[in-house]
């Protein structure tokens, strides 16, 4: 399996849901969204999925919507990105060093992926796992994502606990890093703050200086 499949029906409730929105919206992306950035990455950074009216309206992950405010101001102050603002996938905007995806690709119902749609997805996350570069960092944005990253590289939850700011060495070499994932809902109740997620930027920095 590759990495994406940009006409994937695999799950019946997600494709009828597509398909609802295309009709409906028809200046919607309104199909999987493709993973976003570099082919070779040193941070790969894995969300849930698609918005609604985010990255299922723009086509491109963490894009026109709420979720993606903080993500990209913090990975243009990192360096990741060559502007602080994704507002269109052809607004210029360029990742660098990094590539944005998500645990499943299509947007779900409420948000809300079932455990089978998740389960399904998961060979393209794997295949994604498996061609990133050895030295490759991976940040899990949320529980949900945590998950699937283990999923794909045949770990035990039990293993690897997800926590906010927590690092995960991997068999392979790598380093899993936690956040919280940047919603709406997470920011506003500062269940999430910018100096929260910044700090998980400088010890992933701080981890590649000393590799």
């Amino acid at each position: 399996m590759t990495g994406f499949a940009p006409n994937c029906t695999a799950c019946p409730r997600l494709a009828g849901f597509l398909a609802d929105c295309r009709a409906a919206r028809p200046d919607y992306f309104g199909r999987p969204v493709p993973p976003f950035g570099a082919a070779e990455p040193e941070l790969l950074i894995v969300g849930l999925a698609p918005g609604y009216h985010g990255a299922n309206r723009s086509g491109r992950p963490f894009t026109g919507d709420y979720a993606g405010v903080l993500l990209y101001q913090t990975l243009h102050e990192f360096g990741y990105a060559s502007r602080p603002e994704s507002v269109a996938a052809d607004d210029g905007l360029e990742l660098i060093g990094c590539r944005i995806t998500n645990a499943v690709k299509c947007v779900p119902p409420e948000n809300k992926p079932t455990p089978d749609e998740i389960r399904r997805c998961n060979g393209f996350l794997q295949a994604e796992l498996a061609g990133l570069p050895k030295q490759a960092a991976v940040l899990a944005l949320g529980n949900i994502a945590h998950g699937a990253v283990l999923r794909a590289l045949g770990l035990k939850l039990k293993d690897h606990p997800f926590g906010h700011a927590a690092v995960h060495a991997l068999p392979d070499g790598r380093r899993l890093y936690d956040s919280y994932h940047c919603s709406r809902y997470n920011t506003q109740t500062r269940r999430l703050t910018p100096a929260m997620f910044r700090a998980v930027f400088e010890r992933i920095r701080k981890d590649r200086k000393e590799a």
